[in-house]
């Protein structure tokens, strides 16, 4: 009788070992799937080209062009008004924060300051002074 509980007794002890130790196979897993969440980047410049049917943005940098991508996600503000893609424009200066995803620049915000207006020179009137005959 001592020999029937002792075998029963090692039995559920090996049982509870083998589940404890799959419990903790299990756990392990999912913490291995997830990535660490993308770096977000940001670039400053001139807007260079936008197609707002692609939903794409190039954005002159300090170092050098960056090709974005915006999705449904993007939000887009003129100024402190909140715009879409089809109001930026080629000259704006634009800063976007976007992260890097399968190889892709994913635009997260979009900044735009509208291109400063270009100052015309104003002519200066011309002097239009008569000369008088000189007196004799």
């Amino acid at each position: 009788m001592k020999k029937v509980i002792a075998i029963i007794v090692s039995a559920l002890f090996v049982l509870s070992v083998a589940g404890l130790s799959f419990a903790a196979e299990q756990k392990a897993a999912p913490a291995a799937e997830k990535k660490a969440p993308a770096k977000v980047k940001q670039v400053t410049g001139e807007v260079a080209a936008v197609d707002a049917a692609a939903k794409t943005l190039t954005i002159k940098g300090k170092k050098g062009d960056v090709s974005l991508m915006a999705d449904d996600k993007t939000t887009v503000k003129v100024g402190k008004e909140k715009k879409t893609l089809a109001d930026v424009k080629a000259g704006d200066k634009a800063t976007v924060k976007y992260v890097e995803m399968d190889g892709k620049n994913t635009a997260k915000s979009i900044v735009v300051s509208a291109a400063p207006a270009k100052k015309e020179k104003k002519a200066a009137p011309a002097k239009t002074e008569e000369k008088k005959p000189a007196e004799k």
